[in-house]
Protein backbone atom coordinates (compact mmCIF):
# COMPACT_ATOMS: atom_id res chain seq x y z
CA UNK A 1 0.00 0.00 0.00
CA UNK A 2 1.26 3.48 -0.82
CA UNK A 3 2.47 5.67 2.05
CA UNK A 4 0.10 8.56 2.72
CA UNK A 5 2.81 10.77 4.32
CA UNK A 6 4.91 10.36 1.18
CA UNK A 7 1.92 11.11 -1.02
CA UNK A 8 1.43 14.32 0.99
CA UNK A 9 5.03 15.27 0.30
CA UNK A 10 4.49 14.73 -3.42
CA UNK A 11 1.34 16.85 -3.23
CA UNK A 12 3.26 19.66 -1.53
CA UNK A 13 5.97 19.61 -4.20
CA UNK A 14 3.22 19.92 -6.80
CA UNK A 15 1.44 22.68 -4.88
CA UNK A 16 4.47 24.78 -3.92
CA UNK A 17 6.59 24.12 -7.00
CA UNK A 18 9.82 22.96 -5.36
CA UNK A 19 11.36 20.50 -2.92
CA UNK A 20 12.55 23.37 -0.71
CA UNK A 21 9.13 25.01 -0.47
CA UNK A 22 7.45 21.66 0.21
CA UNK A 23 9.97 20.94 2.96
CA UNK A 24 9.29 24.34 4.53
CA UNK A 25 5.51 23.83 4.40
CA UNK A 26 5.67 20.47 6.17
CA UNK A 27 8.66 21.12 8.47
CA UNK A 28 11.02 18.72 6.70
CA UNK A 29 14.50 19.26 5.39
CA UNK A 30 14.85 19.30 1.58
CA UNK A 31 17.09 16.23 1.74
CA UNK A 32 14.44 14.35 3.77
CA UNK A 33 11.79 15.26 1.18
CA UNK A 34 14.04 14.03 -1.62
CA UNK A 35 14.75 10.78 0.22
CA UNK A 36 11.06 10.11 0.94
CA UNK A 37 10.07 10.75 -2.65
CA UNK A 38 12.72 8.33 -3.87
CA UNK A 39 11.14 5.72 -1.58
CA UNK A 40 7.74 6.59 -3.06
CA UNK A 41 9.15 6.02 -6.54
CA UNK A 42 10.27 2.57 -5.43
CA UNK A 43 6.81 1.86 -4.01
CA UNK A 44 5.10 2.87 -7.23
CA UNK A 45 7.77 1.52 -9.59
CA UNK A 46 7.28 4.74 -11.58
CA UNK A 47 9.43 7.87 -12.04
CA UNK A 48 7.68 10.74 -10.27
CA UNK A 49 10.11 13.64 -10.65
CA UNK A 50 12.24 14.83 -13.52
CA UNK A 51 14.96 17.51 -13.42
CA UNK A 52 14.28 20.94 -14.92
CA UNK A 53 17.28 23.25 -14.67
CA UNK A 54 18.18 23.35 -10.98
CA UNK A 55 14.72 22.22 -9.92
CA UNK A 56 12.33 19.37 -10.56
CA UNK A 57 8.86 18.89 -11.98
CA UNK A 58 6.31 16.14 -11.62
CA UNK A 59 5.90 13.54 -14.32
CA UNK A 60 2.39 12.98 -15.76
CA UNK A 61 2.10 9.85 -13.62
CA UNK A 62 2.96 11.87 -10.50
CA UNK A 63 0.37 14.52 -11.37
CA UNK A 64 -2.27 11.80 -11.59
CA UNK A 65 -1.15 10.49 -8.22
CA UNK A 66 -1.50 13.99 -6.73
CA UNK A 67 -5.12 14.10 -7.90
CA UNK A 68 -5.82 10.86 -6.06
CA UNK A 69 -4.02 12.22 -2.99
CA UNK A 70 -6.21 15.32 -2.92
CA UNK A 71 -9.33 13.17 -2.95
CA UNK A 72 -7.92 10.84 -0.28
CA UNK A 73 -7.11 13.75 2.05
CA UNK A 74 -10.57 15.25 1.52
CA UNK A 75 -12.22 11.90 2.29
CA UNK A 76 -10.11 11.51 5.44
CA UNK A 77 -11.21 14.94 6.65
CA UNK A 78 -14.82 14.04 5.94
CA UNK A 79 -14.34 10.85 7.98
CA UNK A 80 -12.90 12.91 10.85
CA UNK A 81 -15.91 15.24 10.65
CA UNK A 82 -18.31 12.28 10.80
CA UNK A 83 -16.52 10.86 13.84
CA UNK A 84 -16.48 14.23 15.59
CA UNK A 85 -20.22 14.59 14.96
CA UNK A 86 -20.87 11.45 17.04
CA UNK A 87 -19.72 13.26 20.19
CA UNK A 88 -22.23 15.18 22.27
CA UNK A 89 -19.92 18.16 22.65
CA UNK A 90 -17.68 20.09 20.28
CA UNK A 91 -14.11 19.38 21.29
CA UNK A 92 -10.56 19.14 20.01
CA UNK A 93 -8.28 21.88 18.66
CA UNK A 94 -9.11 24.29 15.86
CA UNK A 95 -6.38 26.29 14.15
CA UNK A 96 -7.47 29.65 12.70
CA UNK A 97 -5.52 32.29 10.77
CA UNK A 98 -6.58 35.90 10.19
CA UNK A 99 -5.07 39.25 9.23
CA UNK A 100 -4.50 41.90 11.89
CA UNK A 101 -7.66 44.01 11.70
CA UNK A 102 -9.82 40.87 11.87
CA UNK A 103 -7.84 39.72 14.92
CA UNK A 104 -8.31 43.10 16.58
CA UNK A 105 -12.04 43.35 16.02
CA UNK A 106 -13.61 39.93 15.42
CA UNK A 107 -11.38 37.39 17.16
CA UNK A 108 -11.97 38.42 20.82
CA UNK A 109 -15.76 38.18 20.44
CA UNK A 110 -15.44 34.83 18.67
CA UNK A 111 -13.23 33.44 21.44
CA UNK A 112 -15.68 34.65 24.09
CA UNK A 113 -18.58 32.90 22.34
CA UNK A 114 -16.72 29.64 21.78
CA UNK A 115 -15.40 29.51 25.33
CA UNK A 116 -18.93 30.06 26.61
CA UNK A 117 -20.74 27.64 24.28
CA UNK A 118 -18.05 25.02 23.64
CA UNK A 119 -15.64 24.95 26.59
CA UNK A 120 -14.01 21.70 25.41
CA UNK A 121 -12.93 23.29 22.12
CA UNK A 122 -9.39 24.72 22.08
CA UNK A 123 -8.95 27.50 19.50
CA UNK A 124 -5.60 28.90 18.40
CA UNK A 125 -5.49 32.07 16.27
CA UNK A 126 -2.44 33.00 14.23
CA UNK A 127 -1.87 36.34 12.54
CA UNK A 128 -1.11 35.85 8.85
CA UNK A 129 -1.52 38.02 5.81
CA UNK A 130 -3.91 36.54 3.27
CA UNK A 131 -1.47 34.73 0.96
CA UNK A 132 0.40 33.17 3.87
CA UNK A 133 -2.91 32.17 5.46
CA UNK A 134 -4.00 30.42 2.25
CA UNK A 135 -0.66 28.62 2.08
CA UNK A 136 -1.21 27.39 5.63
CA UNK A 137 -4.78 26.34 4.86
CA UNK A 138 -3.76 24.30 1.81
CA UNK A 139 -0.86 22.77 3.73
CA UNK A 140 -3.28 21.70 6.52
CA UNK A 141 -1.57 24.01 9.01
CA UNK A 142 -4.87 25.88 9.54
CA UNK A 143 -8.45 24.59 9.59
CA UNK A 144 -10.11 27.91 8.84
CA UNK A 145 -8.94 31.33 7.70
CA UNK A 146 -10.49 34.77 7.35
CA UNK A 147 -9.44 36.34 4.05
CA UNK A 148 -9.85 39.76 2.44
CA UNK A 149 -9.93 40.88 -1.17
CA UNK A 150 -10.14 44.28 -2.81
CA UNK A 151 -12.07 45.59 -5.80
CA UNK A 152 -10.14 44.81 -8.96
CA UNK A 153 -7.98 42.30 -7.08
CA UNK A 154 -10.17 39.23 -6.52
CA UNK A 155 -8.88 36.08 -4.88
CA UNK A 156 -7.86 33.41 -7.38
CA UNK A 157 -10.00 30.30 -7.49
CA UNK A 158 -8.54 27.59 -5.26
CA UNK A 159 -9.79 24.08 -5.88
CA UNK A 160 -10.77 22.21 -2.76
CA UNK A 161 -11.53 25.34 -0.72
CA UNK A 162 -15.03 26.28 0.44
CA UNK A 163 -15.67 30.04 0.65
CA UNK A 164 -18.42 31.86 2.57
CA UNK A 165 -18.76 35.63 2.12
CA UNK A 166 -18.71 37.33 5.50
CA UNK A 167 -18.81 41.11 5.11
CA UNK A 168 -18.39 44.00 2.71
CA UNK A 169 -16.27 46.31 4.80
CA UNK A 170 -16.26 49.98 3.63
CA UNK A 171 -12.88 51.62 3.14
CA UNK A 172 -12.61 55.19 4.38
CA UNK A 173 -10.10 57.99 4.38
CA UNK A 174 -8.77 58.89 7.85
CA UNK A 175 -7.77 62.50 8.57
CA UNK A 176 -6.41 64.15 11.74
CA UNK A 177 -8.67 66.47 13.71
CA UNK A 178 -6.08 69.25 13.75
CA UNK A 179 -3.21 70.48 11.61
CA UNK A 180 -2.70 71.15 7.89
CA UNK A 181 -4.38 67.91 6.79
CA UNK A 182 -7.52 68.33 8.92
CA UNK A 183 -9.24 70.58 6.35
CA UNK A 184 -12.15 68.95 4.56
CA UNK A 185 -10.98 67.93 1.06
CA UNK A 186 -13.28 68.30 -1.94
CA UNK A 187 -11.46 65.59 -3.87
CA UNK A 188 -8.86 62.98 -3.00
CA UNK A 189 -6.41 64.89 -5.21
CA UNK A 190 -6.46 67.69 -2.61
CA UNK A 191 -4.25 65.37 -0.55
CA UNK A 192 -1.61 64.98 -3.27
CA UNK A 193 1.01 66.68 -1.09
CA UNK A 194 -0.01 65.00 2.15
CA UNK A 195 2.16 62.41 3.90
CA UNK A 196 0.52 58.98 3.83
CA UNK A 197 0.56 55.94 6.08
CA UNK A 198 0.08 52.91 3.82
CA UNK A 199 0.56 49.17 3.70
CA UNK A 200 3.68 48.07 1.75
CA UNK A 201 3.36 48.29 -2.02
CA UNK A 202 3.79 44.53 -2.51
CA UNK A 203 0.66 43.70 -0.47
CA UNK A 204 -2.89 43.65 -1.92
CA UNK A 205 -3.90 46.45 0.46
CA UNK A 206 -0.92 48.60 -0.40
CA UNK A 207 -1.34 48.02 -4.13
CA UNK A 208 -5.02 48.96 -3.91
CA UNK A 209 -4.27 52.17 -1.96
CA UNK A 210 -1.62 53.33 -4.43
CA UNK A 211 -3.91 52.56 -7.37
CA UNK A 212 -6.67 54.72 -5.82
CA UNK A 213 -4.23 57.63 -5.42
CA UNK A 214 -2.95 57.24 -8.98
CA UNK A 215 -6.49 57.23 -10.32
CA UNK A 216 -6.92 60.55 -8.50
CA UNK A 217 -3.88 61.88 -10.38
CA UNK A 218 -1.01 61.66 -7.91
CA UNK A 219 1.61 59.34 -6.49
CA UNK A 220 1.22 59.13 -2.69
CA UNK A 221 4.10 60.44 -0.60
CA UNK A 222 4.49 57.54 1.81
CA UNK A 223 5.81 58.63 5.18
CA UNK A 224 4.83 55.49 7.11
CA UNK A 225 5.11 52.08 5.45
CA UNK A 226 3.58 49.46 7.75
CA UNK A 227 1.11 46.59 7.80
CA UNK A 228 -0.05 47.64 11.27
CA UNK A 229 -3.41 49.46 10.94
CA UNK A 230 -3.27 50.78 14.50
CA UNK A 231 0.13 52.32 13.83
CA UNK A 232 -1.24 53.96 10.69
CA UNK A 233 -4.17 55.38 12.67
CA UNK A 234 -1.84 56.63 15.40
CA UNK A 235 0.19 58.62 12.87
CA UNK A 236 -3.07 60.09 11.55
CA UNK A 237 -4.21 60.90 15.09
CA UNK A 238 -0.96 62.74 15.78
CA UNK A 239 -1.29 64.77 12.58
CA UNK A 240 1.71 63.22 10.80
CA UNK A 241 -0.14 61.35 8.05
CA UNK A 242 -3.42 60.53 6.35
CA UNK A 243 -4.47 56.96 5.60
CA UNK A 244 -7.07 54.60 4.22
CA UNK A 245 -8.78 52.58 6.95
CA UNK A 246 -11.40 49.81 7.05
CA UNK A 247 -14.64 50.74 8.79
CA UNK A 248 -14.45 47.42 10.64
CA UNK A 249 -11.84 48.91 12.98
CA UNK A 250 -14.76 50.72 14.59
CA UNK A 251 -14.93 53.76 16.80
CA UNK A 252 -12.81 52.17 19.55
CA UNK A 253 -9.74 52.06 17.32
CA UNK A 254 -10.58 55.12 15.23
CA UNK A 255 -11.18 57.57 18.06
CA UNK A 256 -9.76 61.10 17.63
CA UNK A 257 -9.52 60.79 13.83
CA UNK A 258 -12.04 61.90 11.22
CA UNK A 259 -13.42 59.32 8.78
CA UNK A 260 -14.30 60.37 5.25
CA UNK A 261 -16.35 58.29 2.82
CA UNK A 262 -14.49 57.85 -0.47
CA UNK A 263 -16.05 58.47 -3.86
CA UNK A 264 -17.50 55.27 -5.27
CA UNK A 265 -17.82 53.78 -1.77
CA UNK A 266 -15.01 51.18 -2.16
CA UNK A 267 -14.93 48.20 0.16
CA UNK A 268 -12.96 45.07 0.92
CA UNK A 269 -14.70 41.71 0.89
CA UNK A 270 -14.10 39.50 3.91
CA UNK A 271 -14.67 35.75 3.60
CA UNK A 272 -14.34 32.61 5.69
CA UNK A 273 -12.39 29.90 3.86
CA UNK A 274 -12.18 26.22 4.79
CA UNK A 275 -10.92 23.13 2.99
CA UNK A 276 -13.91 21.40 1.41
CA UNK A 277 -13.39 18.19 3.38
CA UNK A 278 -13.43 20.13 6.65
CA UNK A 279 -16.66 22.09 6.21
CA UNK A 280 -18.91 19.67 8.14
CA UNK A 281 -16.57 19.27 11.11
CA UNK A 282 -18.44 20.42 14.24
CA UNK A 283 -15.55 22.66 15.35
CA UNK A 284 -15.49 24.41 11.98
CA UNK A 285 -19.28 24.77 11.95
CA UNK A 286 -19.21 26.27 15.46
CA UNK A 287 -16.40 28.68 14.61
CA UNK A 288 -18.04 29.82 11.39
CA UNK A 289 -21.27 30.53 13.25
CA UNK A 290 -19.42 32.46 15.96
CA UNK A 291 -17.61 34.61 13.37
CA UNK A 292 -20.83 35.42 11.51
CA UNK A 293 -22.55 36.34 14.79
CA UNK A 294 -19.61 38.48 15.94
CA UNK A 295 -19.63 40.46 12.69
CA UNK A 296 -23.42 40.91 12.87
CA UNK A 297 -23.10 42.46 16.34
CA UNK A 298 -20.31 44.88 15.43
CA UNK A 299 -20.79 48.60 14.96
CA UNK A 300 -18.59 49.91 12.16
CA UNK A 301 -17.17 53.39 11.91
CA UNK A 302 -19.54 55.98 10.39
CA UNK A 303 -17.89 58.59 8.13
CA UNK A 304 -18.27 62.23 9.15
CA UNK A 305 -17.58 63.66 5.69
CA UNK A 306 -18.00 62.46 2.12
CA UNK A 307 -15.79 63.15 -0.87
Amino acid sequence: MLSLPRLRLLREVHRTGSLTAAARALNYTPSAVSQQLKLLERETGTPLLEPVGRGVRLTPAAEGLVGHTERILAHLEEAEADLAATHHEVRGTLHVAAFQSAMLTVAPTVLDALEREHPDLEVTITQREVEAAFEGLLAHEFDLIISEEYLGRPDPFREGVDRVELLRDPLHLALPLEGPWATRPRHLSDLAEAPWALDPADTPTGAWARAVCRQAGFEPRVRVDTLNPLLQVDFVRSGHAVAFVPALLGTRHLNAVRSVELAGAPYRLLSIQVRSGRTRHPAVVACRAAIVEAVAQMSVDTPQWTL
